[in-house]
């Protein structure tokens, strides 16, 4: 087919689409659902997996940990074995530091939260605040997770956990809330009854979508968190690899030394569990791998629906212009030209369709966007040329029928057709 052919064919097409406009728009609605579908959720997926990697890279993303259970496990649904393993000790990261030469730096925390059952009250001058994350750390916290960095004043120091020192690191929030006006830093709050000072304020991190980040957190020494807080003994380790450093030999390393410390016969399995940085990545993608399924469910019903209408429709069109491909063919048309002809009318109805529904999935993300800051919706080139592809290829394969019956037709049962 020519250039010259081809640019007529298309603008019978158009010509086609506006002479029926109702039945055209009925007819693609299901092309519109589909790749709106598509598009609006693919977009959103994008603006999440960045965010969600950008979390992890700010948290380390060659940071591990050591924990007593699995991560995400309920202890109360877990095999006895798994729930008689010892607690992390306090000593056990300053042990990590001197076994391990292949890692940078190891610390341990233990944390106090309402969804571990804790209360935690922070008060300064008929300010309050309750729902808070008390934690508390070593000075080599800040370095093996780099969200927890200082705006204004200074991190807890070795001094502070060598002598138990009453003083506090709080998040924006908490700065926010109870200093709404003036620094905090030097100031005196009251603590689940204690007085601590404040000697720092963190970064500002609202956390994964707007949940538990930085800003909700208190920082404490370790040393002082064992003191007041003898009960809370479900500890955490952190060890961090160096950039360039082997991260398998360095988590065979830590395991090694934690079953020595931990005197587990050799032929026993681990009684910790070691976490990589990726783990929050790798749980995000199985969550929206199921979305992705979902959506590719609902999108493939809306296309069949919207790719059955189109066949339907192009059969129509052929029974409305029988006399039309008898002339055609009468003066020279072949099968080919008939076939492309109604191909050409098929994808241009679904193509219209899906552009539409690109510029409805488009609109979609960036309101979501707008009303959800901490849902980053992101239009990318790939999901908008997925959707015109997604929309050609249901015009070729549902129009394919109808533009073959038609180059198939009898030329002299055209031209006596009435």
């Amino acid at each position: 087919m020519t250039r010259h052919e081809l640019i007529e064919n298309l603008m019978v097409a158009m010509e086609t689409l506006r002479s029926h406009k109702g039945r055209s728009t009925l007819t693609i609605l299901g092309i519109v659902i589909g790749v709106t579908s598509v598009i609006s959720v693919a977009s959103i997926i994008d603006g999440l997996n960045k965010f969600v990697a950008d979390k992890v890279e700010s948290f380390g993303s060659r940071t591990y940990f050591v924990t007593r259970f699995p991560p995400g496990s309920d202890p109360s649904h877990l095999p006895l074995k798994t729930r008689i393993r010892k607690y992390i000790d306090y000593s056990d990261a300053a042990y990590l530091r001197e076994a391990c030469p292949d890692i940078e730096t190891a610390t341990t925390f233990g944390t106090r939260a309402f969804f571990f059952g804790d209360t935690n009250v922070m008060s300064y001058e008929g300010q309050r605040i309750e729902r808070l994350f008390l934690r508390g750390t070593e000075p080599e916290y800040s370095r093996a997770i780099p969200a927890f960095s200082v705006a204004t004043g200074r991190f807890i120091s070795k001094y502070d956990v060598e002598h138990a020192r009453a003083v506090v690191v709080i998040g924006t929030d908490l700065a926010n809330t109870l200093f709404p006006t003036v620094d905090p830093v030097g100031k005196i709050v009251r603590l689940n009854g204690s007085l601590f000072e404040v000697i720092g304020m963190f970064e500002k991190d609202s956390g994964l979508f707007a949940g538990a980040g930085v800003d909700q957190f208190a920082i404490i020494p370790l040393s002082t968190f064992h003191k007041d807080y003898p009960n809370s003994k479900e500890l955490i380790i952190a060890f961090t690899v160096p950039k360039g450093g082997d991260l398998s030999r360095a988590q065979d390393e830590v395991m090694e030394a934690m079953r020595r410390r931990r005197h587990v016969p050799f032929n026993a399995e681990n009684d910790f569990d070691v976490i990589s940085p990726d783990f929050v990545t790798n749980l995000w993608n199985q969550l929206t791998g199921a979305l992705v399924i979902l959506t590719g469910i609902i999108s493939s019903v809306g296309l069949l629906v919207g790719g059955i209408g189109v066949m339907n429709i192009m059969l129509i069109s052929v029974t409305e212009r029988t006399s039309e491909i008898g002339v055609r063919k009468a003066i020279g048309a072949r099968k080919a030209d008939i076939r492309v002809q109604f191909l050409l009318e098929a994808v241009v109805l679904t193509c219209t369709g899906g552009i539409i529904g690109i510029a409805l999935g488009a609109i979609v993300a960036f309101t979501v966007r707008a009303l959800l800051p901490s849902v980053p919706a992101t239009l990318s080139l790939f999901w908008v040329v997925l959707g015109v592809g997604i929309s050609v290829g249901v015009g070729v394969f549902f129009g394919y029928y109808p533009a073959n019956r038609a180059a198939n037709l009898d030329p002299i049962v055209c031209l006596r057709y009435e």
